[in-house]
């Protein structure tokens, strides 16, 4: 019987790796590290490598799904091998399902947790993590189709008085990044369309760039405002609040320069 773990590596750069994840990597037989999931800016794999004291071999979406991570469950059927994930290993469901197929083969699986975006982004704008509801990815259009769930998700959440995270599209494989801009003008398009005025130039949202980092970009405004903030480099997020507590409207006032009217609606 091996061994399979899965370590999450933090959000910014290697450095977000937890000491015990350090550690079981550091003993493992064969580490592997995916990049696809997200968008870690500073990673640099040469000095991962350094801190493992070892090879880490980098493995695709197609490894991880086509190939139904055969290459790490054999290694870890043989000893101890180590996957390295952006975030917690364990929010993309691709992980999941590796964690399946490991232990139906008799492999041991055991996971190290790291920082995910849910929590940071939540926790660098100031907004209560109890009073958010269902989280939701805008995906860019394509083809002509265009996903109208976060639209709904949005509106669904605010309707029960709740937060919405959105995640932003990621196609890593072809080096695409979508930022706060392109993510509220997908859901524009669709209050064209839709025009059940879930997402107007006026409504409240918040941007998140490079959480994780030393120096994240916390911007919570009116969406006409946000199209045309500078949120620097990938990756971003999105929070569309609902009805704010006071404290929750003091708090993006203060560390996220949100306008001092918000206040005027809060409970």
């Amino acid at each position: 019987m091996g061994d399979l773990f899965f370590v999450g590596i933090g959000l910014h750069d290697e450095k977000g790796i937890s000491l015990r994840g350090l550690e079981e990597a550091r003993e493992a037989d064969a580490v592997f590290v995916e990049s696809y999931t997200s968008l870690m800016p500073q990673l640099s794999l040469q000095e991962l490598e350094r801190l493992v004291g070892k090879h880490v071999s980098e493995v695709s979406r197609q490894d991880l799904e086509q190939e139904e991570g055969r290459i790490i469950l054999d290694e870890a059927s043989k000893g101890k091998a180590a996957l390295l994930v952006p975030g917690d290993p364990l929010i993309a469901t691709t992980h999941v399902d590796l964690r399946i197929r490991a232990e139906r083969r008799g492999i041991r699986t055991r996971v190290i947790h790291g920082a995910s975006i849910i929590s940071a982004a939540i926790g660098l704008s100031g907004l209560q993590n109890y009073k958010f509801g269902r989280s939701v990815t805008i995906p860019w259009a394509e083809g002509g189709f265009v996903s109208e769930t976060p639209y709904r998700v949005i509106l669904e959440n605010r309707v029960m008085g709740l937060h919405t995270l959105c995640f932003l599209d990621i196609r890593a494989e072809e080096k695409r990044y979508m930022a706060v801009k392109d993510g509220l003008e997908e859901l524009l398009s669709i209050e064209r369309a839709k025009r059940g005025h879930v997402i107007t130039l006026d409504t409240l949202a918040v941007g998140v760039a490079k959480a994780g980092s030393l120096v994240p970009t916390v911007k919570a405004g009116y969406v006409g405002q946000l199209l045309n903030y500078d949120f620097g480099e990938p990756p971003h997020t999105l929070i569309f609040p609902a009805k704010l507590h006071f404290m929750e409207a003091e708090a993006l006032i203060t560390l996220a320069k949100a306008p001092e009217e918000i206040k005027e609606k809060a409970e």
